[in-house]
């Protein structure tokens, strides 16, 4: 038996598990919040010292939590982009987030290279805020000193993994990483420079991307220290999905990824095509609404908290008698409506009740997730089980009803550090590979999530109505949303 440990630098806090190689059992935990102060009027920061997650990270790993640790892997926050000098100095703070200062340099990126089609054939993906493709351009237009001063660009796990084996002179990172950076293709596994200078208005180093189970390196103290991958990715590694597995996340908005063979070229640009931790590939939908739709119907309502809203809607039946609501109260992403508002179709005075309004909400967030779903699958991607996560997705209303809205077996996992978890699982990969017990293929075959797991049942036709009926709405609300 090894012992390796997993660490989650996320926006808020560093998340420390020490893990057995064999099994995947957590042996330890650890935790520390960011030092970092929110900015007036609440949210997070778009600019963080980097230091502080060093400092997180310290503190977390205290109290001999890494005694006999063979091997460390690091996941950390996406779409951080850490600029720095010749020297290895960095050039500004950390830009992190979506960062809605970068929204006009998304356009901007987008009308220099063509349009959206052109980068989704370029690297799969689109330029959104929070890119690192397009903080550089907001870098370039805004801070053109700093700008002209950054030679390497480094995102969060990079570096971390970087100050971990003592800044050597190379620098690596993950396919999973690189696939999120705007300027890295997983269709091809090549670095895309002439999108770097476009977007900084020169050229800069980038981090070598290596191998799912490779070392990153080793500290002067003997720790291998693995490739590292961003949370999405370790978190898909933790959980265990593969090959016929989807994960729909509940947040404020909502994302649906799967894993598939190979990368997908969306002209859309509904689909982001990135790289799974594992040599596979993660095509992710995003959706702008999903937990953020419920949380306003609770407030309309007057109700405390999602807990009563889901009391509330259990006491209605499926179809919320005719109710259906468009939840896209922010705009929308998938499909591309940004300019739209929500829709509350289907009154009708016996259906003007506020159960009935709470359980359209439930199923208007899933019926979304639903269209989100059916992208992916409308492109040959696998799905035959569905990984429920959020604190939303305990909620009675969402578990009665996402089993038959999605038409597919639905497991709810068990909270747990998942993305920490996946990277002391790419850890012990990397440990097993360079001591010649593991196959650099085939990762470590830990035990799967404990999970509640849900299945259609005889609901499934019902459910299928009601998502039915939901589309209806949408078209004849949005004709031809999902073909523009």
């Amino acid at each position: 038996m090894g012992i390796v440990a997993g660490l989650d630098s996320s926006p808020d806090f560093t998340r420390i598990v020490v893990c057995d190689t064999d099994t995947g059992a957590v042996l330890r935990q650890g935790y520390a919040p960011h030092p970092v102060e929110a900015p007036e009027g609440g949210g997070r920061p778009s600019d963080v010292d980097p230091q502080a997650w060093l400092l997180s990270l310290g503190e977390a790993a205290g109290g001999g939590l890494l005694e006999g640790v063979q091997a460390i892997g690091v996941s950390a926050q996406q779409n951080a982009l850490i600029p720095l000098d010749a020297q290895g100095n960095t050039v500004r703070p950390a830009m992190v987030g979506a960062d809605k200062r970068a929204q006009v340099a998304a356009a901007d990126l987008i009308d220099a290279l063509g349009g959206r089609e052109a980068w989704a054939q370029a690297v799969g993906c689109v330029p959104q805020a929070a890119r690192p493709v397009t903080k550089l351009r907001w870098l370039a237009k805004s801070e053109p000193e700093n700008a002209r001063r950054t030679a390497v660009l480094l995102q969060a796990h990079d570096w971390l993994v970087w100050q971990l084996l003592g800044r050597p002179v190379r620098r690596t990172t993950d396919r999973g990483g690189a696939s999120g950076t705007g300027y890295w293709s997983a269709a091809t596994g090549a670095y895309r420079p002439d999108l770097v200078e476009l977007a900084l208005g020169h050229q800069a180093m980038v981090p070598e991307v290596i191998g799912p189970s490779d070392a990153a390196g080793t500290t002067p103290e003997g720790l291998l220290i693995s490739a590292g991958t961003g949370e999405t990715m370790a978190a898909a590694f933790g959980l265990g999905i593969g090959l016929g597995d989807a994960v729909v996340s509940l947040g404020a908005s909502g994302s649906v990824m799967a894993v598939h063979p190979e990368a997908l070229t969306d002209q859309s640009g509904m689909i982001t095509s990135l790289a799974d931790a594992t040599g596979m590939h993660l095509p992710v939908v995003t959706t702008l609404n999903a937990v953020r739709a419920l949380r306003g119907t609770a407030e309309l309502l007057g109700l405390p908290d999602l807990e009563s809203l889901s009391d509330l809607a259990m006491k209605s039946t499926p179809g919320s008698h005719g109710l259906v609501l468009l939840p896209y109260l922010e705009g929308e992403r998938t499909p591309s409506l940004p300019h739209t508002a929500g829709t509350l179709a289907g009154l009708r005075r016996e259906s003007m009740k506020p159960e009935h309004l709470a359980r359209a909400a439930f199923e208007g967030m899933l019926c979304g997730l639903a269209d989100a779903l059916d992208v992916l699958r409308g492109r040959g991607v696998d799905v035959r089980r569905i990984f429920l996560l959020g604190q939303a997705a305990e909620l009675p209303a969402v578990q009665s009803s996402a089993p038959s809205l999605f038409g597919a077996q639905v497991v709810v996992p068990q909270p747990a550090d998942y993305a920490a978890i996946g990277a002391a699982r790419q850890a012990a990969w990397a440990l097993g590979v360079s001591q010649g017990t593991l196959d650099p293929r085939t990762p470590p075959a830990w035990q799967g999530a404990a999970a509640q797991v849900l299945e259609p049942g005889d609901e499934l036709a019902v459910g299928q109505a009601v998502r039915q009926q939901f589309v209806s709405v949408r078209e004849q609300t949005h004709p031809g949303a999902f073909r523009a």
